[in-house]
């Protein structure tokens, strides 16, 4: 099934969720444990239904879900076609159901509070270095270009941040090599950055905002905010 694309998920109209890295991810408001196992259950029926599931995390008074294709096609610049993690019709399907059925229990979207962390690590020999934090962060040599075209490495169960590589330059001298993404819903990133701000942050680059907002501490460590369209509004 091919990936979407930023407009046609912004397209899709879908006010509980937001589309934040590779999937779709909303939280639901629930008012105790049980209110949320029911409306997992309920949500299980539904993925049973269309063949598809989301990833689940139940915790006091909230339940988030990811939606994400393992079997997305995404053609390259000379049409060749990869298979890799990525948002399809059949998230968007089953997010909408899912929002029916959050409705229908009653439950509130919170989907400000939404958010995701990648890593990065600037290398000239990803291919090299791949295994070895493929070995530590996961303990499997295939989680390396796992839903990816590249060397990222992304653990299937998502119990760690993914790792990507970006080029860089082979070098001697120390630098900072290692990146933080924080992927945030939209309506939230302007008060996330003048919150770090606020404490000492700087902006450093920001140049693609809204998009993607660099922040430096007083060391000069860097993180970057990433934000993602907001659901299109009815006309």
């Amino acid at each position: 099934m091919d990936m979407l694309t930023g407009e046609e998920i912004a397209a899709a109209r879908l006010a509980d969720w937001r589309k934040l890295a590779q999937g779709l991810h909303a939280r639901y408001l629930v008012a105790d444990f049980g209110a949320g196992a029911r409306f997992v259950a309920a949500v299980g029926e539904a993925g049973d239904a269309l063949g598809h599931h989301p990833s689940v995390s139940l915790g006091t008074g909230y339940v988030d879900l990811k939606l994400v294709s393992a079997d997305a096609i995404y053609r390259d610049d000379e049409g060749t076609e990869h298979v890799v993690e990525w948002v399809t019709r059949q998230d968007v399907d089953l997010a909408r159901r899912i929002s029916e059925i959050a409705a229908g229990h009653e439950l509130e979207a919170d989907p400000a509070s939404v958010s995701v962390i990648e890593l990065g690590l600037d290398t000239a020999h990803s291919a090299t270095i791949a295994p070895v934090w493929a070995a530590l962060l996961t303990g499997n040599a295939e989680s390396q270009g796992h839903g990816s075209p590249s060397d990222e490495i992304r653990d299937a169960t998502g119990r760690v941040p993914n790792l990507w590589f970006g080029d860089g330059d082979a070098h001697e001298s120390p630098r900072q090599r290692f990146h933080v993404e924080v992927y945030v819903a939209p309506e939230v990133a302007a008060q996330r950055i003048a919150a770090a701000v606020a404490v000492g942050g700087t902006v450093v680059d920001d140049s693609d905002a809204p998009s993607l907002t660099v922040i430096a501490d007083q060391d000069g460590n860097t993180c970057t905010l990433c934000v993602a369209q907001l659901p299109a509004t009815k006309d």
